[in-house]
């Protein structure tokens, strides 16, 4: 009886102690969200972090680098994307941060990172109970970074944010650079008598770096339940980009989705119909004005209906719009989009990039 009197006494010390260093939430960076504030030097030897929370606002486990851009690894120059600091995860290491969120809501985490000299480098991203695997072979910018975002509920007051590189290398150095690492709440809107999809204006979706140019990842696998874009899946291998308008062009409000690696590359939603009724799927199509020019082609389905829309692009902006007009066949519809062939920017061979879709929009015609 002690013994457990005890062992809750010592959980509730932890989970207030936990609750204390907590950060308030605030949409953006996290609380040296982009490790410019670094270790005492006498918490490093070399560019190991050898202390617990060494590291202002963190707290970290295994072993961590912290890295200054420009810094060589051998032959390989390590590149930070912002600003010129940079934590580095070794063979099972992690940083965690807990942020005062509001129980019951959706957020979404956005960090950039980068491969360094392991093959198949994939991270671990939790939020008990909560956590995804996010493969990082696939490099879509040329400039070796990305911007990845994965999302959760939260189930308690306080979000442990832990990423983790669950790899072994026989080099314990070789794994994944960390940067700016933010947060957002999502609003996961709803579907309406406009608009029988939620979010088919992309409106709503994670946090955009205001400097990044590259866009953000939405990560393949991603269910509905938790999608850092609310409403929609990648059904797909491989990512789907997040992009804005101040760095990109888009068809209709500030974000839109470009489809980057062809039918590897696909986002989907399931909507309610009603067998025997007619619908109208809208949606533009367009190219990002980020050098990526030849011939695309969208191919979008509603169930067992589908339509390929072609576009010539020129890398410089622009968009068409185009319709599927189908019957139901069921009380649930399955709406698709993926992209015909990959491409390459014409600027840049090692980058991928496709067709821009937004304004998605699915609506019942009564007199058909």
């Amino acid at each position: 009886m002690m013994r457990a009197a005890i062992s809750v006494a010592v959980l509730l010390l932890c989970a207030a102690a936990a609750a204390h260093r907590a950060s308030a939430f605030v949409d953006g960076l996290v609380p040296n969200g982009d490790f410019e504030l670094g270790p005492k030097a006498s918490d490093m030897r070399g560019t190991v972090v050898l202390g617990r929370y060494a590291v202002p606002k963190w707290e970290i486990s295994g072993f961590v680098e912290y890295i200054k851009s420009g810094q060589k690894q051998g032959d390989m120059l390590l590149v930070v994307p912002e600003g010129a600091f940079a934590v580095r995860l070794g063979n099972e290491a992690s940083i965690k941060q807990g942020m005062r969120v509001a129980r019951g809501m959706y957020y979404s985490i956005t960090f950039s990172a980068a491969r360094t000299c392991a093959q198949e480098e994939k991270l671990n991203i939790s939020v008990a109970p909560d956590w995804g695997v996010l493969p990082m072979q696939t490099l879509y910018s040329s400039s070796g970074w990305d911007s990845y975002a994965w999302a959760f509920q939260a189930e308690r007051d306080v979000a442990e944010i832990v990423i983790h590189n669950p790899g072994v290398e026989e080099d314990p150095a070789c794994g994944p650079l960390i940067d700016s690492v933010a947060i957002r709440a999502l609003y996961p809107p709803r579907a309406s008598s406009r608009n029988l999809l939620k979010n088919g204006n992309f409106e709503e979706g994670p946090y955009v770096f205001r400097n990044a140019s590259w866009g953000v990842l939405i990560p393949p696998n991603i269910e509905d339940d938790h999608s850092p874009l609310p409403g929609w899946m990648v059904e797909s291998l491989k990512a789907v980009k997040y992009i804005d308008s101040d760095h990109f062009s888009v068809p209709e409000g500030k974000r839109a989705v470009e489809l980057v690696a062809g039918k590897e590359s696909a986002i989907a939603q399931v909507a309610r119909t009603i067998p025997g009724k007619t619908y109208v799927l809208s949606f533009a199509v367009g190219d990002a004005s980020n050098s990526c020019e030849g011939s695309m082609i969208v191919e979008a389905f509603a169930g067992k209906d589908t339509i390929k829309v072609p576009y010539e692009s020129k890398g410089k902006g622009g968009f068409k719009r185009a319709v599927l007009r189908f019957k139901a066949v069921s009380v649930r519809t399955r709406i698709m989009f993926y992209s015909t062939f990959y491409t390459m920017r014409s600027d840049d061979f090692s980058s991928l990039c496709g067709p821009v879709l937004d304004d998605v929009k699915l609506l019942c015609v009564r007199n058909p």
